[in-house]
Order: structure tokens, then sequence, then C-alpha cells
């Protein structure tokens, strides 16, 4: 038996692993590296912002961390990013689901197509950063003095500097969406910090992921009964009670 199929909150509702502490530990090592990101950055960006660079130390620690908390921003992200990947890619009731914005707003969500583990708007927020945080990356590395900046032109130097100010304003809009949107969504904050919802909140916000989690507690079920003699019929129970 699965541990999330006999696990249960204070109410007694059965409940579903949404999020492995392996991925719970890498979003919010991000979330604290990407604070640093912005702020040094913000303070680089514009003389009035300079003060913020005390967050890393004062200005020469923050020029000399900044680009290496940049480059384990990345490598957190890529992790994530590949072990989410199948489930941000699109599907046509996402399409539906973005047609029906003005249901999304008003939280009708009787109204709107049944959708996997991620809406489509954390699929934007996942799409947006897959493609500013490589062009920081690059553009970071074309801009890091001593090691790398001598490499490179003058000229090629100030449009990555430029690039890297546009990706970094994306991915700040970006996150700072994806944290609204998350407080929005009651429930979405608790089980990033918990890792666990209910199956009720999963079947209500999720239910294509709910129902793929449910047919494979069916399958388990069934190879279970098999090969240690079940009565015949538990799998339908499991399912009836959802």
């Amino acid at each position: 038996m699965k541990h999330d199929e006999v696990k249960r909150n204070q109410r007694g509702q059965r409940m579903m692993l949404r999020y492995p502490a392996s991925t719970r530990i890498n979003h919010w090592t991000m979330a604290a590296s990407f604070i640093l990101l912005a702020l040094s950055g913000l303070a680089f960006f514009h003389p009035a912002f300079f003060f913020l660079t005390h967050t890393l130390g004062g200005p020469v620690w923050a020029r000399i961390l900044h680009p290496f908390i940049g480059v384990v921003f990345f490598l957190l992200f890529v992790a994530i990013a590949a072990s989410n990947l199948r489930y941000n890619l699109w599907i046509k009731n996402d399409l539906r689901w973005v047609r029906q914005i003005g249901d999304v707003l008003t939280n009708h969500d009787e109204r709107l197509p049944p959708i996997g583990k991620f809406n489509p708007g954390q699929k934007l927020v996942f799409w947006c950063l897959v493609i500013s945080v490589p062009l920081l990356l690059v553009t970071g590395v074309i801009m890091w003095r001593p090691w790398f900046a001598g490499y490179f032109p003058i000229p090629l130097i100030r449009l990555a500097s430029l690039l890297h100010a546009l990706a970094a304003f994306v991915a700040i809009a970006t996150i700072i969406v994806h944290i609204y949107a998350a407080i929005w969504v009651k429930g979405s904050i608790r089980a990033m910090t918990r890792g666990w919802v209910s199956r009720a909140w999963a079947k209500h916000h999720h239910p294509l992921w709910y129902e793929d989690h449910v047919d494979q507690d069916l399958v388990e079920q069934r190879k279970a009964r098999d090969g240690q003699g079940e009565r015949p019929g538990a799998e339908r129970d499991l399912k009836a009670r959802e």
C-alpha cells in the first residue's frame, strides 16, 4: 500500500503527494537565491538602488557573489524544470481554459475544462522562465568580470547588458505573478511547504492529475490483490470512496 493512501489530514481527508521533499527544497532554495539576485541586480541597474548591495555584504561582495549565485540558481532551475517538463506541455484543454479566463477570475471553476497537474497560468510561468533564465546565464557570463568579459568585444558586452536587464525584468515580473497566484489559490502555498494536498483539492483544481493518480492506485491495488489474494472489487471500492 502506498504511503499517500493512508495519510490523512486533521479533518480525516485522504491526501495526495503533490511535491516531494526534493522538489520543495529545490523550490525554496531557488526562491531565496532569486531574491538575492533580484535585489543585488537592481543595485547594479540604477544608482537609486545601490544601497541594496548590502544584502550581499556591500558593493564588493555583491559584485563577487551575484554571478556565482546566478549559476547556482540556473542549476537548480534546470533540475526542477527537467523533472516537471512533462507536466508543463500544453494540451487542448489548456487553450479552452485560457479562452475562459473570465471564469477563472470570477471563480466559476465548475465551468472550466479539466486540467492536469499544472494549469495554463503555471505553465506560462514555467515557459517564461525557461526562456529568461538561460538568457540571464549566457548574458551574465559575457559580462562576468574578471573571468570571461575579457574574451568578448565591448559592443557584445553592452548588448549582453541590455538583454540581461530585459530578461531580469521578465523573470521578476513572472515571479511576482507566480507569488500572487499562489496566494490567490488557497492551498497552493501549503502544498509547496508541506508537499501534500487533499484529494478533494486535487479533484477540484487539477482533475486530470487527480484521475491519473487514482488510476495508478487502482493498478497497484490490482497487482497487490493478484499477488496477495485480495478480494475482487477492492479497486472499485477505492474509486467509489473518492
